[in-house]
């Protein structure tokens, strides 16, 4: 589905939030965006979610862009929370999520502007396509078939835009998911849950398949977590409404109660028994590896890869679902907020800090018993802020304007 553009309708202001841990294919990205972002008004805001990295590693934002980014710091606690510093950074009536190792393609500046000018008001989202480009001269492995799994991905902020409005309505992503992908999907269903539609654009980004080791898709398993999590607060169909594939968890539960079993079988004594559990659980070990070496190149390495993972996964997702499910239970969705204020203006002496008449002397600068809280409240509010203050004392001669600035 596909939203159409009003003639003669506002060219939209977007904000850009591209979430990062400092990776290099954040220079690529730059470097497009040098040339695309003249297609669109509006800020780039980077948010660099790793607080405690050297300098060394800080984005780098080339000279062109330099005007318009600003480089934010995350929490350190996963993509929900980074972009959720973004957007609520972000001033523009749209803002659009860019994954930092997607590369755009040649117009996509221009193609985000008319997938945006003159959507129906009823319209929340839009998603650009996501093309995952796979080697032509052989078959993909497993972890490129995963990968590939994006382009059919519904609601993926890979390359998403939103309505902040909507944002701010819904109460942005749940920081509840430290992982990427399903708090894309939480997002979709809460903003559908209150009315907003979600539809396709037509604006394109690559995203290459990036590095990986053999054993990237068991630690990928700790994402049974957050599907526990999604079913507990969303029930259990939230696959179909998202689109998102079944899985396997079933198998995997009953293929690592299959090695259990055989193992307590083995130590209690009861040899045949543990026998016919270890023949059950090689017969389901071996159906999963064969699932996932058939499509592939079935090189050696690929091999040897899929055999290993093949046994170590479902113990693994098992482990997970398990340890979601607990953390899970009773949980429900973060709740869509009434109106809230676009801005808090605030006095500066005797709200935000102690007053200090005519003061000029930064060291004398002792905040006000609950400003951080309240303030650092509005900001997760997703609600701005700004300092107004008279300082008479400058006309009178008793501080200067530089003595302001530095207490400032």
């Amino acid at each position: 589905m596909t939203g159409g553009n009003v003639a003669g309708a506002a060219t939209p202001v977007v904000d850009l939030v591209i979430p990062t841990i400092g990776r290099p294919s954040l220079d690529v990205l730059f470097d497009v965006l040098t040339r695309e972002a003249k297609a669109f008004d509006g800020r780039i805001v980077v948010v660099h979610d790793r607080p405690d990295a050297s300098p060394s590693v800080w984005p780098r934002v080339p000279p062109p862009l330099e005007h318009r980014t600003v480089v934010l710091t995350g929490k350190g606690a996963g993509p929900a929370a980074a972009r959720n510093v973004g957007w609520r950074a972000a001033t523009a009536a749209w803002v659009a999520f860019l994954d930092d190792d997607v590369v755009p393609a040649d117009g996509w500046g221009d193609a985000l502007v008319d997938d945006l000018e003159g959507v129906d008001p009823g319209v929340a989202g839009v998603q650009g396509l996501i093309e995952v480009p796979l080697p032509l001269d052989r078959r993909p492995t497993d972890w490129e078939r995963n990968v590939a799994g994006l382009e059919t991905a519904a609601w993926a902020t890979a390359d998403m835009a939103y309505r902040r409005s909507v944002l701010e309505q819904v109460g942005g992503f749940d920081e509840r998911f430290p992982r990427a992908y399903r708090e894309d999907a939480d997002l979709a269903l809460r903003i559908m849950a209150v009315g907003g539609r979600l539809v396709s654009g037509q604006r394109h980004v690559r995203h290459p398949v990036g590095p990986t080791s053999p054993w990237t898709t068991v630690r990928r398993q700790a994402g049974n977590a957050d599907d526990a999590l999604m079913r507990a607060i969303h029930g259990r169909g939230w696959r179909h409404r998202v689109q998102a594939p079944r899985g396997r968890r079933r198998r995997h539960l009953a293929t690592t109660a299959l090695a259990l079993g055989a193992v307590v079988a083995t130590f209690a004594g009861g040899r045949r028994t543990a026998r016919a559990l270890a023949t059950a659980w090689a017969g389901m070990t071996a159906e999963f590896a064969w699932t996932r070496i058939a499509p592939g190149p079935r090189t050696p390495g690929e091999l040897a890869t899929m055999v290993a993972t093949s046994v170590a996964i479902p113990p693994a997702a098992t482990a997970w679902w398990i340890r979601g499910f607990v953390r899970a239970w009773g949980a429900e969705p973060i709740r869509a907020r009434g109106r809230v204020p676009r801005a808090v203006l605030f006095d500066r002496d005797g709200t935000l800090v102690v007053d200090v008449p005519y003061n000029g002397d930064p060291d004398r600068v002792v905040p006000a018993p609950g400003a951080k809280e309240a303030v650092e409240r509005l900001r997760q509010a997703g609600v701005a802020t700004a300092v107004i203050s008279n300082q008479s004392g400058v006309a009178r001669g008793l501080i200067t304007a530089d003595d302001v600035a530095r207490v400032n």
